[in-house]
């Protein structure tokens, strides 16, 4: 079972008792992105019996109205059934009440202001949309995603709005089929399935997100300890070079008798930092150098170094 279907489920099964604008605002969000019109009918599919049976359910205390049910072939290529409500609409009163047409019987682009007059029932709404059209992505996989693939231009702007009050950053894409409204922010996705009201699939989501979150910055983490390592053992390299070639050139002599000092440490401790390497000497000799002025003798021994390398070539 994709965790799509989990949150579906646990709002689906959910026994939340719903005030009945909320109902009308769930019915509404649901209807308006999932129809076949035809007259005097409204004929609604969804491959979860869980949905259907909540909207079939909505519609018996809206409206009285007991539904005929099919189950039908799914021509998506999907090995599962569709299931298909068909509600009789004569004079197309449920959709004139849920505010999907006017009373000229023309579609209205978005919902009438008294469907939506509340946080509670814009939350609503926002669930019947999803239960109908959206997905989110499993926590464990490589990426978050939430997505809601609407038909319509102008009810794309408006659930892009009613998300966005409250402030999950949700953008919009053209597709070929439609309009898909995502957010990629794990943080706004969360609290998004908070909005849904679907409490256990908010705290799977956030064990998993905390899980890779905190395996992200150990990572991290290791990667800048290996990075540090590599630029200790790069720069002494580079240092042991600036050594051997003086040695072989016979040319120590030339250097006082504190950069010989470190020359015999950076030589006895190839692999020490600097920060190491001045602790060392300061603990082995009792004479007390920072790691600046260890890195000025070091300075002044690649310096002699670099002089000789430019003779040699001239």
């Amino acid at each position: 079972m994709s965790y799509t279907t989990k949150i579906k489920d646990e709002i689906a099964l959910s026994n939340e008792e719903y005030q009945k604008p909320e109902i009308i605002a769930e019915t509404c969000g649901f209807i308006r992105n999932n129809n076949t019109i035809t007259k005097g009918k409204i004929i609604l599919t969804n491959e979860n019996l869980n949905i259907i049976n909540r909207i079939t359910n909505h519609m018996k205390i809206l409206y009285q109205k007991n539904v005929q049910r099919d189950v039908i072939e799914n021509l998506n290529f999907s090995k599962k059934e569709l299931y298909q409500i068909t509600i009789i609409d004569e004079d197309n009163y449920i959709l004139k009440d849920l505010g999907i047409l006017d009373e000229n019987n023309k579609y209205l682009d978005n919902p009438p202001s008294y469907i939506l007059d509340d946080m509670e029932t814009i939350k609503a709404y926002l669930k019947g949309v999803f239960l109908t059209t959206g997905s989110i992505n499993d926590p464990k996989t490589s990426r978050y995603h939430m997505e809601l693939l609407i038909s319509k231009p102008e009810e794309a702007i408006f659930v892009q709005r009613l998300l966005n009050m409250y402030e999950l950053n949700a953008k919009i894409l053209n597709r070929d089929k439609g309009y898909m409204i995502y957010i990629k922010e794990a943080e706004k996705i969360s609290d998004f399935i908070k909005i849904l009201g679907a409490n256990n699939a908010v705290l799977y989501y956030e064990d998993i997100r905390i899980y890779r979150d905190e395996k992200n910055l150990t990572n991290r983490l290791n990667n800048c300890e290996q990075a540090n390592t590599d630029k200790i053992v790069h720069t002494a390299s580079k240092q042991l070079k600036d050594i051997k070639l003086l040695e072989e050139t016979a040319s120590l002599s030339l250097l006082d008798d504190k950069c010989m000092q470190v020359v015999e440490y950076r030589k006895k401790y190839p692999e020490a930092s600097l920060k190491e390497l001045a602790e060392i000497i300061s603990k082995e000799t009792n004479k007390k150098i920072t790691k600046s002025g260890l890195n000025h003798r070091l300075r002044k021994i690649k310096e002699l170094a670099e002089r000789i390398r430019k003779n040699q070539k001239s």
